[in-house]
């Protein structure tokens, strides 16, 4: 009995040893995840204190980080500075209508879950962005927002509302087309034609989808749309151009005289708060008939 303490004591301590080393590697082997993941970023020390110091206010509120980049201005195509090398891009200075609403929804989850670092915000905007949360080139991209909200939805981030009726009384049968015929319009694509089979197997796997939207005519300032649409709820204006879904996202926000939107907007050329109501931007815009609804969950 007494020869079999060294041995006991050897083994508790060969065990502590292993599980140390255990330890140390796998504190390693993530260490190195988030610096691969941060190198494979596009980002400026500004936008990561940006999202730091929001993160910081432990505000879980989607019209809070909404808000918070009023005034912003309004420039496109952001994310196509490596066309030969995607990587994911992170700009909180200068927004569009999809980063916008993207970095959005990307800090409120973070906030909810209690999460207040960069490379868990970095971590939550790739899941969103890319099929799956694996980023594997430009086509690994999701560029349909109705993919986006169908990917976001299986992970679990948000789910799409289509209930009740009224005021949900249309039906949208998705036909997306528009990068294989316009790829002249895409740096990507126009650089690397191999991408086109991809993109055109994403096309063709959306397509015939069908989802219940609230048309123009049925954003009046009514009981029934205050009870479906909620502040912070996504807007997705749907699209009469052909082969595109959406036409353009924001933030949903009530006013006393009705549903208004918070978005990154082409015509103000910045992030805005719009002065008039959903109703009256639907009116005057040719290309769209309707919004459908995405909420945080």
């Amino acid at each position: 009995m007494m020869m079999n303490k060294p041995c006991q004591k050897k083994g508790k301590s060969l065990c502590s040893r292993f599980m140390r080393i255990g330890v140390l590697i796998a504190a390693c082997f993530f260490s190195h995840i988030n610096i691969n993941a941060l190198e494979r970023c596009h980002y400026t020390t500004e936008d990561s204190i940006t999202i730091v110091n929001l993160l910081g206010s432990g505000n879980t509120d989607v019209l809070y980080y909404a808000r918070q980049f009023l005034g912003r201005p309004y420039v496109a195509h952001t994310l196509e500075l490596f066309p030969d090398d995607e990587r994911l891009v992170i700009n909180t200075r200068e927004l569009d209508c999809t980063t916008y609403v993207d970095v959005v929804v990307a800090l409120t989850l973070c906030a909810r879950r209690g999460e207040t670092t960069f490379e868990q915000f970095v971590h939550q905007l790739h899941q969103q962005r890319y099929w799956n949360g694996f980023c594997n080139g430009y086509p690994s991209r999701i560029h349909y927002f109705s993919d986006w909200m169908r990917d976001n939805s299986r992970m679990g981030f948000v789910t799409e509302v289509q209930q009740p009726n009224p005021p949900f009384t249309a039906v949208q049968t998705v036909r997306v087309s528009y990068m294989t015929e316009h790829p002249q319009q895409y740096e990507s694509l126009k650089r690397h034609p191999e991408y086109l089979e991809r993109i055109a197997r994403t096309e063709q796997s959306l397509t015939g989808h069908q989802y219940n939207y609230i048309p123009t005519n049925q954003l009046g300032n009514t009981r029934e749309l205050r009870q479906a649409v909620h502040d912070g709820d996504i807007i997705a204006i749907t699209s009469l151009t052909p082969g595109l879904d959406i036409a353009h996202l924001g933030i949903a926000v009530w006013h006393d005289d009705g549903l208004h939107m918070i978005d990154a907007s082409s015509i103000h050329k910045k992030v805005t708060e719009e002065t008039v109501t959903m109703k009256q931007y639907l009116q005057r815009r040719r290309n769209a008939d309707g919004i459908r609804i995405v909420r945080l969950r």
